[in-house]
């Protein structure tokens, strides 16, 4: 299993950023991470990541618990699938690639900068391998 966290959009906040960049590096404790910043126009995710769970973040996505958050990290650990998550741009998702999307998930009915956005799900990618691990990090 490996963990991917794809971004559209130039990263500018240094704060965000180096809070994004601590989760996933202690994710990548449990099992390889990796986070990066992706052109759609010369990206092909669903090439790249065939088999892969891909998890996009939308507005209008599914909203989840943690617990439940945890439950899909847990249920891809156990069958050996990525999981590739995607947060679009200003403008959202690329077009076509919401109805491709396994899952749409929304961190919250507010709105938040894309790169606090992203601080939040690196955070609760980790939650979710700590809690796995009986690591008291989530108490």
């Amino acid at each position: 299993m490996k963990i991917f966290l794809y971004f559209i959009g130039k990263p500018r906040d240094a704060h965000a950023n180096a809070i994004a960049t601590e989760f996933i590096k202690r994710s990548a404790r449990y099992t390889p991470c990796e986070m990066r910043e992706i052109c759609a126009a010369r990206f092909d995710l669903f090439a790249r990541h065939p088999t892969a769970r891909k998890i996009f973040l939308d507005p209008a996505g599914r909203p989840l618990d943690s617990p439940a958050f945890i439950q899909i990290v847990e249920h891809a650990e156990r069958r050996a699938q990525d999981l590739v998550f995607l947060l679009g741009g200003h403008d959202g998702l690329p077009a076509g690639w919401k109805p491709r999307a396994d899952l749409l998930l929304s961190l919250s009915a507010m709105t938040f900068p894309h790169e606090l956005a992203r601080a939040m799900l690196a955070e609760q990618i980790y939650r979710a391998f700590t809690t796995l691990r009986g690591h008291p990090y989530p108490r």
